[in-house]
């Protein structure tokens, strides 16, 4: 299989997509986020927080403080693709996210998410 075969094939592969968390697991504080592309969205995390670009920057701060190793980057819930064509999932997924939120209310005392 040539480059481009294979680039085409990463384009059709369903990524799964859900919720996640980023846990510092010296504090229990917890960022909660949703994605249509689970293993993408905690990727560009990760990477934004090796190279101090995170956006969050209290968790930016902790994270350079306690350092990689006590930070896990967990997948909690995912959303099964549509039976028939590419329907749109952001819906639902805006709903599950909203009961993840709920469930650990991840605010400032909490967690990193804010509001």
């Amino acid at each position: 299989m040539d480059r481009k075969e294979l680039k085409n094939k990463y384009k059709e592969t369903i990524q799964p997509m859900g919720i996640y968390q980023i846990r510092n697991m010296t504090s229990g504080k917890v960022f909660l986020g949703s994605s249509m592309n689970l293993h993408g969205i905690i990727n560009r995390n990760r990477f934004q927080l090796k190279a101090g670009l995170h956006t969050n920057q209290l968790m930016q701060r902790d994270f350079l403080e306690v350092g990689e190793a006590n930070f896990a980057f967990e997948i909690l819930d995912t959303l099964k693709p549509p039976q028939h064509g590419n329907g749109d999932c952001a819906e639902e997924l805006e709903t599950l996210e909203q009961l993840w939120l709920d469930r650990l209310r991840p605010q400032i005392e909490k967690g990193y998410n804010h509001g």
